[in-house]
Parts: C-alpha cells; structure tokens; sequence
C-alpha cells in the first residue's frame, strides 16, 4: 500500500512538471480523487481517467462562465 502511493505521488509529480497548466486544469486534481474513488471499488486506472475528464470539463465550465459574466443570453 505504501508503495503503491508513492509511486502515484511520484507520477502525479512528474506530470505536474511535464505538462502545462493550461492543458492539465482541473486533470490532476479529478485523476487523484477518480483513482483513489476507483481503487476503493478495485478499477483504480479507469477512475482516475474519468477523474480527469470529469474535472477538466468542470474547470472548462468554470473558466467559461467566469469570462462571460453570468450574463443570460438572447435578451
């Protein structure tokens, strides 16, 4: 058990420093919670793949209705 999260630490170390912020917001921190989740229910690898499209996609929102204002459309 303990290797096993210091070898996810050491990964998620190394992506942070090989891929951008912009291409990676909200990627780690959903691949984290989506593998821990996923590893509880024995698929830890395809939970922390859908961690991390669920959690871009919120960070994509996120930044989306941040940058139009919350304004409603079509009035």
């Amino acid at each position: 058990m303990k290797t096993t999260l210091a070898c996810a630490a050491s990964l998620a170390l190394g992506l942070l420093a090989t891929v951008t912020t912009a291409e990676a917001k909200g990627c780690i921190k959903g691949a984290i919670v989506g593998g821990v989740a996923g590893k509880m229910a024995g698929h830890g690898k395809m939970g922390a793949a859908a961690g991390c499209a669920v959690g871009h996609s919120r960070a994509n929102k996120k930044d989306a209705q941040s940058q139009g204002g919350g304004q409603p459309q079509g009035q």
